[in-house]
């Protein structure tokens, strides 16, 4: 009886193991989002969202312990060395965890951009998060949770193929699909900025294998403060 009741128990480890992911029914997303801003993260925005990204929890550099206080030097040039450093342990981090084909980890300034194209991380010919794209977002969902002073606005971009409205339905969708994942593995929306730009912004020729490229979506982190 003991060794049947191990065996039943090994199966639904290894079925629970395989199971993949799904995306919730997307009448469910709002709730999962409530408290995220879909608009492009900028200064401004993230002033505006701070009372609120605190309110839910949200912490900021000031908050966090770290080894690289300085006691010399204005206090603004003493902030933006601390946010420096935080954010380069940030962009190793997430450099060392997803060496893998289709996405990169760049530095922009104190902010670090990773760029996932769209078919690492989602089903070929479905609207939906592929297996291997649920295992990438959960090692960033894990390393965002580790540092996480900070916002995150995640961006969807289409190729050129489509019109106008088409391309932003298409890149929103992918954006709030990534944003729903990350709300549920404990990354709050207070901290996130959501948008979909559509064919903006290529990063690639326009041609069969610039496109596979333009498709993406891009997670950058900026340091809140």
């Amino acid at each position: 009886m003991k060794i049947k009741k191990l065996f039943l128990a090994l199966i639904c480890i290894t079925v629970s193991g395989c199971t993949a992911y799904h995306s919730p029914n997307r009448d469910t997303w709002g709730a999962y989002l409530r408290g995220a801003s879909f608009d492009n993260m900028t200064e401004t925005t993230r002033t505006a969202k701070r009372p609120v990204y605190l309110g839910a929890g949200g912490r900021t550099l000031s908050m966090v312990e770290t080894n690289n206080k300085l006691e010399y030097g204005d206090k603004a040039s003493n902030e933006n060395a601390a946010a420096v450093a935080y954010m380069s342990k940030l962009e190793f981090a997430l450099y060392d965890a997803l060496r893998k084909p289709g996405i990169s980890v760049q530095r922009a300034g104190t902010d670090v951009v990773v760029s996932i194209v769209r078919d690492a991380i989602m089903e070929l010919a479905v609207a939906d998060i592929s297996p291997d794209g649920a295992d990438t977002l959960k090692t960033i969902s894990k390393i965002l949770q580790e540092y996480d002073a900070t916002f995150i606005e995640i961006a969807g971009y289409t190729d050129a193929t489509r019109n106008k409205h088409a391309s932003s339905a298409l890149s929103t969708d992918m954006a709030m699909r990534t944003a729903v994942f990350f709300a549920q593995h404990d990354i709050i929306p207070q901290r996130m900025f959501i948008i979909g730009r559509g064919s903006a912004r290529p990063i690639a020729a326009q041609d069969d294998i610039g496109r596979l490229t333009n498709r993406r979506v891009e997670i950058r982190i900026s340091p809140a403060r």
